[in-house]
């Protein structure tokens, strides 16, 4: 069941790290889709939501504004890196097992060409490999209208057991 999500605008909205180990990864993952946890403070802020949840699979859909803008009037780099960052680091959580976080290491981000302001995208993050103590996606932000691509990206996430 789908609720409206709430953003997160204080600390205490988010779940403790104690109730974050209480469940796996992907039923993390699920829970934020489905609107039972909030998604970050930062997805408001740039504009992108949740919108697939798979094992090794995740993606957003957003829209690029003029808040989004460097001095020149385009997309900052910035919001495609978050936007990559947050799909393909948010694959690697769905194969993270209870008990277990993660964060982003590195990432590296390729982009293509320019997102019009207002071009709907989705960005997706696919897990190539999810280890012990490693995880690795990949990622595209495409035109959510005609699949364009505009950028590709690549991560390595470190898994951390409770207590490490």
């Amino acid at each position: 069941m789908t609720q409206t999500p709430k953003i997160a605008t204080t600390p205490a909205d988010l779940p403790s790290l104690a109730q974050v180990l209480e469940i796996s990864g992907l039923e993390f993952m699920e829970r934020m889709r489905d609107g039972l946890i909030a998604p970050p403070p930062i997805s408001g802020g740039l504009n992108y939501a949740v919108e697939v949840v798979e094992p090794s699979r995740v993606t957003f859909r957003g829209t690029p504004l003029f808040d989004h803008t460097n001095p020149m009037g385009t997309v900052h780099g910035g919001w495609y890196g978050t936007l990559l960052d947050s799909a393909m680091a948010c694959a690697v959580m769905t194969c993270v097992p209870k008990g277990s976080v993660y964060t982003t290491l590195e990432y590296k981000v390729n982009i293509t060409r320019p997102i019009p302001l207002g071009t709907e995208i989705i960005a997706e993050g696919v897990v190539s490999h999810a280890g012990r103590s490693t995880g690795i996606a990949n990622g595209e932000i495409r035109g959510a209208a005609d699949g364009k691509l505009y950028a590709t990206g690549s991560t390595t996430c470190i898994i951390m057991a409770k207590g490490t």
